[in-house]
């Protein structure tokens, strides 16, 4: 029995790890399209794009990696979502430091015709460090155990 829960444990991180890869895509590609494209400032276009990337994560979540979470109630979605706003502000805040401590519009490299710049590098450490908070909190709130 406590193998089973180890195993459906490692998959269930396994399944949320791909859904966060997806999610990480998704808030990305928008957050470059919205800053390169539309020339919103970064701290305009972070939390459009990481909207975008929640409702995403939720669907995901619900749908395949938290098992019997479809059976979640109000309370539950609720608390989903205040931990994505909570997130949302520590995504922010992070973005906002990193911006002070290593600047944003620095081109790190160019491939393929592509910039990466700064601020793209912060986004991959923030999201790495809110990471670990989505985690903990989306199963707190959609997974009953």
């Amino acid at each position: 029995m406590e193998k089973e829960n180890k195993n459906a444990r490692l998959g269930e991180v396994i399944r949320f790890a791909v859904t966060g890869g997806v999610c990480f895509a998704v808030e990305f590609i928008v957050l470059v399209l919205l800053k390169n494209l539309l020339r919103l400032d970064t701290l305009i276009a972070v939390p459009i794009a990481f909207t975008v990337s929640v409702v995403v994560n939720y669907v995901l979540c619900v749908a395949w990696v938290f098992k019997g979470s479809k059976d979640a109630g109000n309370a539950q979605r609720i608390g989903f979502l205040v931990t994505s706003v909570m997130g949302l502000f520590l995504n922010e805040g992070l973005m906002l430091l990193f911006r002070y401590l290593f600047g944003e519009e620095t081109a790190l490299f160019t491939l393929f015709g592509f910039t990466v710049s700064m601020y793209m590098l912060n986004k991959v450490l923030a999201t790495l460090l809110v990471m670990v908070w989505n985690y903990f909190t989306k199963r707190a709130m959609l997974k009953r155990s």
